[in-house]
């Protein structure tokens, strides 16, 4: 894999294909988890996890797996992947393990691992499709630690509320102080479609800005060189 189809795996993971503003897959844990910076970051990069071993053990076994039986071996992966996940978190991070309940072992049915696994690993070498999941993951990430924040500043006035249960010696940042009232919406289901939707159509303005400028900076296309020229 040279420079150029990382960039293009990069590129696509976070942004032009991104899991969340662009495919709309996963949605369940976008919304449900996203109410701190910390939830939504923990269950991203555990999600990166999984998908990327699941793509590269995939990816490696694919030539061995029979085309008519891949869905139910590929699920077996990711659901053999996404306990050892679930243990590590259980055994490492108990308290955030608690708060994130059933939303881990729900990586076996998030389409978004399922997508990858068929639409890439399943067609490409294993180092390539390694790095497939990685990006697209961590475009995961990415977007659920913006609405996370986003949510959780509306909603408590802090940033990174439950930072103890990783590392305990920090604590959360208080933005707006003690005296801040709360948004209560901000925390709640609707919020998150609300935040999701703007987050959303934001991508959408700034992708068709681009392409205008990408559009005015090729300029108006030349005439064929088999057409012929018009008549005075």
């Amino acid at each position: 894999m040279n420079l150029q189809s990382f960039r293009e795996a990069a590129w696509n993971g976070l942004w032009r294909q991104n899991t969340g503003l662009v495919q709309l897959l996963g949605l369940c844990p976008i919304l449900a988890v996203s109410t701190s910076i910390v939830n939504a970051a923990s269950l991203g990069l555990a999600t990166v996890m999984v998908m990327a071993v699941s793509n590269l053990a995939v990816a490696s076994l694919r030539n061995f797996i029979p085309y008519e039986i891949r869905i139910p071996v590929f699920i077996l992966i990711i659901a053999a992947l996404t306990t050892v996940v679930d243990l590590a978190f259980n055994a490492y991070f108990h308290d955030l393990y608690l708060v994130l309940g059933i939303f881990i072992p729900l990586i076996v049915t998030n389409c978004i691992v399922l997508a990858r696994v068929e639409a890439y690993a399943a067609k490409n070498d294993p180092v390539s499709s390694t790095v497939d999941g990685i990006m697209m993951g961590l475009g995961l990430v990415c977007l659920l630690s913006v609405l996370g924040g986003l949510r959780e500043l509306a909603g408590n006035g802090t940033l990174f509320s439950g930072i103890e249960m990783l590392f305990p010696g920090l604590s959360p940042i208080s933005v707006f102080g003690p005296d801040y009232p709360g948004f209560l919406i901000g925390i709640l289901p609707p919020g998150a479609f609300f935040t999701l939707a703007c987050l959303i159509a934001l991508s959408n303005v700034i992708r068709t800005r681009a392409a205008k400028r990408k559009s005015a900076a090729q300029g108006p296309m030349a005439p064929a060189a088999d057409q012929p020229a018009s008549a005075a």
